[in-house]
């Protein structure tokens, strides 16, 4: 059978009405929004249920990360001590978190397939209660948000920003097993 020129409009036509009554937008099924009461994984992570949700803008230490404080000063002379800034980072948001319910706002989906988002207690951002006290710090390859309560967790030496760290990259990447 030969297609005329009329026949293979119609069969577009009809082709064209069957894509845009079966085609879903794939916007509408995308997450948005994750609220729930969060397990803490890590300074920069939470779970919500079944939702992995990694908190934008900021990189906390690694849980297994040492970092330096002052312990003791003598003039110029100071003393180091280690310290799990890491284990620090995670156990400042499960205290900031406190069991009260969580409300994060979904921007992406990352590498891992985790959820990014900017995450609430109520109306206190976690992401950047985390960088301003020197828990995390505003990681600037992805954001530039949190530069502003890193600069003033450092001037106040908050957290970290006491002593002497590594990055938490530059940590990962010395640090691959």
């Amino acid at each position: 059978m030969f297609l005329t020129k009329r026949k293979a409009i119609l069969l577009f036509i009809i082709c064209l009405i069957f894509f845009f009554l079966t085609y879903q937008d794939v916007k509408s099924s995308e997450i948005t929004s994750v609220t729930g009461y969060a397990k803490v994984t890590d300074g920069d992570t939470i779970k919500i249920d079944t939702f992995k949700i990694r908190l934008d803008g900021i990189d906390a230490p690694e849980k297994k990360q040492k970092c330096k404080r002052p312990y003791l000063i003598i003039f110029m002379l100071t003393f180091y001590e280690d310290y799990s800034c890491g284990q620090q980072s995670t156990e400042a948001l499960i205290k900031k978190i406190n069991n009260k319910q969580i409300t994060c706002k979904i921007s992406d989906v990352d590498y891992f397939k985790r959820l990014i988002g900017e995450c609430y207690k109520r109306k206190t951002n976690l992401n950047s209660w985390m960088v301003s006290n020197g828990y995390a710090v505003a990681y600037r390859k992805y954001s530039k948000k949190y530069v502003s309560d890193e600069i003033l967790a450092k001037q106040e030496k908050k957290g970290i920003w006491q002593g002497k760290f590594q990055m938490p990259w530059d940590y990962r990447k010395s640090n691959k097993n």
